[in-house]
């Protein structure tokens, strides 16, 4: 059985918490989620929070245990992002390289011929510093937000010389040395 799949979910004062059948949806301050959840798993609403139980009936006994403590770490997820939000900072570092906001498209210069435009997915809202060298991006729904991330560091990687290109913020860059002079 999987330990974190046991833990209670606690449910904050200005969360409404909705289960029908698969389909939970959970509503606060910072907007609303909602999520499927797979059929071998029970989640259930009291007093105290929301708890998750696998079904150990099913004779496919190993995925519904591996499910299990996915599905109580993703609705506590959803918990979290819609009372406080997520947020991932990127850092761009490079001669010339720069990013600005501009609504829901984010304009970036990282050393090609032409600048990038990168559309933001909805739930998703980016801002940028004075200097236009660090993002940060915020969301209620956590796999957005890092599946955006990651696809905006995959346009120009930091590379390992130098240090240019975009790294997340608490990222660490193992830096080679560059070629040395022949004998």
């Amino acid at each position: 059985m999987s330990r974190i799949g046991n833990k209670l979910i606690q449910i904050p004062e200005k969360v409404n918490v909705f289960i029908s059948g698969h389909q939970i949806k959970i509503e606060g301050p910072k907007g609303s989620l909602s999520r499927e959840i797979h059929p071998s798993i029970t989640v259930k609403k009291d007093a105290l929070g929301i708890s998750v139980s696998c079904n150990d009936n099913n004779s496919e006994w190993h995925s519904t245990s591996s499910l299990h403590g996915l599905s109580r770490t993703l609705i506590h997820n959803m918990v979290t992002g819609v009372t406080s939000g997520f947020m991932k900072e990127l850092l761009i570092t490079g001669v010339g390289y720069r990013a600005e906001a501009k609504g829901r498209e984010l304009h970036m210069t990282l050393g090609y011929s032409h600048p990038i435009v990168f559309q933001l997915p909805i739930d998703v809202t980016a801002i940028t510093d004075s200097s236009r060298t660090s993002i940060k991006l915020e969301s209620i729904n956590k796999e957005i937000l890092g599946e955006t991330a990651a696809k905006i560091r995959s346009l120009r990687p930091p590379e390992p010389y130098r240090g240019k290109g975009i790294r997340y913020s608490d990222e660490i860059i193992k830096r080679k040395e560059g070629k040395s002079a022949g004998k």
